[in-house]
């Protein structure tokens, strides 16, 4: 799957940090200790080599010895004042303290204990140094789920019970499933349940608005070893569906961004090419044609000339007015 561009930036942002601690550190060393291959450690680097602040001369940017660099051995030089502890205005301040306030109100029920320590101790640090602009903040995160839904998949959430939902998915195809529920995210601006599927055997993510009902049931929700580690859960796409590659403009960069993707290959004109594996070829529809703007070339031809039909239907239904 292709790295989105927020992961890479907080991985940058780290290296610095790590470099600064540590004096020289070998290359195969930053690949293990940040979970990377050492190609992609060097090409990190190569990126915050030529990064810096505004002005952008030599002087102003990021900086590494270059003969330890030759040698397979990273040792930073000049951090550009990114490893100074960060001084946070009032305005920032409050808007940190309302995300935290809203998350310890809603979320905060959900999370295993270490977590939930973690998220009140950081709150009550940050209230105490807010000072008197902590007073005015009463935030709470609007979960745009049924409330009777919401109501029973906290109730699950908070008893360890299993849960059994009635869900329609993207597709408009409506089944009942058994889940052992994991927690409530929120994520671009969607509210969703993270949850063990029994019917698929693995995690899967439920948005909240398409949970038509939601029971709690006598039976207790299983452990499943490893699943819901994350602090965030993402789509996970059927890996037996097929392939389909997009060739697209530089301005459809959203798509590799947004839409977890199996390659990302960028080509001399600018453009690139996205490798998607499709589960529901519904999905994929609707992706073509949010981007069509932008959409180059798709392969196999037979998607290309679905989608084109779709569109075609959908203009053909308003009629005169399509003109």
């Amino acid at each position: 799957m292709a790295e989105r561009a927020s992961e890479r930036l907080l991985r940058l942002l780290g290296m610095i940090g790590y470099l600064d601690r540590n004096d020289g550190v070998s290359v195969e060393q930053l690949a293990e200790h940040f979970g990377v291959t050492p190609a992609q450690v060097m090409a990190d680097v190569d990126t915050l080599w030529m990064s810096g602040t505004p002005g952008y001369y030599p002087h102003d940017l990021i900086d590494f010895d270059a003969d330890s660099y030759d040698r397979g051995e990273i040792r930073l030089t000049e951090a550009r004042g990114m490893t100074r502890p960060l001084r946070l205005g009032t305005r920032e301040a409050v808007t940190l303290l309302a995300a935290l306030s809203a998350m310890v109100a809603d979320l905060g029920p959900t999370l295993d204990p270490e977590q939930a320590e973690v998220l009140r101790s950081t709150l009550a640090k940050l209230t105490a140094a807010t000072g008197e602009a902590a007073g005015a903040v009463d935030v709470r995160l609007a979960v745009d789920g049924r409330p009777e839904v919401v109501a029973a998949i906290r109730r699950a959430l908070a008893t360890g019970r299993r849960l059994r939902i009635r869900y329609v998915n993207a597709s408009d195809v409506t089944s009942d499933r058994d889940v052992d529920p994991l927690r409530m995210t929120t994520s671009d601006e969607r509210s969703y349940l993270q949850a063990w599927c029994l019917r698929a055997g693995d995690e899967r993510l439920f948005r909240l608005d398409r949970v038509l009902a939601a029971e709690v049931l006598d039976a207790p929700a299983e452990p499943h070893p490893g699943a819901g580690r994350g602090a965030t859960a993402e789509f996970r796409f059927d890996l037996t569906g097929d392939v389909a590659t997009l060739h697209l403009r530089s301005t459809g960069r959203w798509v590799a961004e947004t839409v977890p993707v199996e390659a990302v290959r960028n080509l001399p004109d600018g453009s690139f090419e996205v490798d998607v594996r499709v589960g529901q070829r519904a999905f994929l529809r609707s992706l073509l044609l949010q981007a069509a703007d932008d959409v180059l070339g798709v392969r196999p031809p037979e998607v290309a000339r679905d989608v084109a039909a779709r569109a075609r239907a959908a203009l053909a239904a308003y009629g005169p007015l399509a003109g």
